[in-house]
Parts: C-alpha cells; structure tokens; sequence
C-alpha cells in the first residue's frame, strides 16, 4: 500500500459518531421537506428526487470521512496489565473450582 494512505486518520470517536449522525439526519430530513415543497410547488416529483439525492450527497460528504470535528474526544485507554511469569494463562473463569449441585 502506499505510505499516503498509512497516513490518513481512519477513527472516529463515539461523540463523533453521534455527531456525525445527528448532521446527516438533519440535512435529509431539511432536503426532503424542501424537496418535498418545491416539488409539490411546481407540481414536478422528479424535483423532489433531485433535492433529496443532493441532500444525501451532500450528507455523505459531510459525515462519511473521519473529518478532525469528529475526533475532538479519544478514548483514553488504561495501560496493558503485565501477566506475572509462572502463573498459568488460564481465563480466571477456569481457574474457579466447579459447584456440584445436588
């Protein structure tokens, strides 16, 4: 692959996401009423389809790359826990002894 596109961001933090599909909702729900009015204005469907494909255009190119308004917020993740050496690797689940019912 080439090293320009190792370079763009890929993430989007989960305010982001939110965000980004608060905007495309918004923007189609406003290009199908104004799609809507204007078609039924000059009395043309095909006005109405026009709009609302612009719409969903215009929302994907707004919402679909990782813009940097998508990314104010990252996750701050804790470190990885070091396992101990000579402990087994076993899930701690396992390692819990079996109740019999009677």
């Amino acid at each position: 692959m080439l090293p320009i596109f190792k370079s763009i961001p890929t993430h989007m933090d989960y305010k982001g996401q939110k965000l980004a599909e608060q905007i495309f909702q918004g923007i189609i729900l406003i290009s199908a009423v104004i799609g809507f009015v204007y078609g039924l204005i000059i009395e043309q469907f095909g006005w109405t389809v026009y709009i609302v494909l612009a719409g969903f255009a215009l929302s994907c190119v707004l919402t679909l790359p990782p813009w940097p308004m998508y990314r104010r917020n990252p996750l701050s993740w804790q470190p990885a826990l070091s396992e101990p050496s000579g402990e087994s690797s076993q899930k701690p689940q396992e390692s819990l002894k079996k109740k019999k019912h009677k």
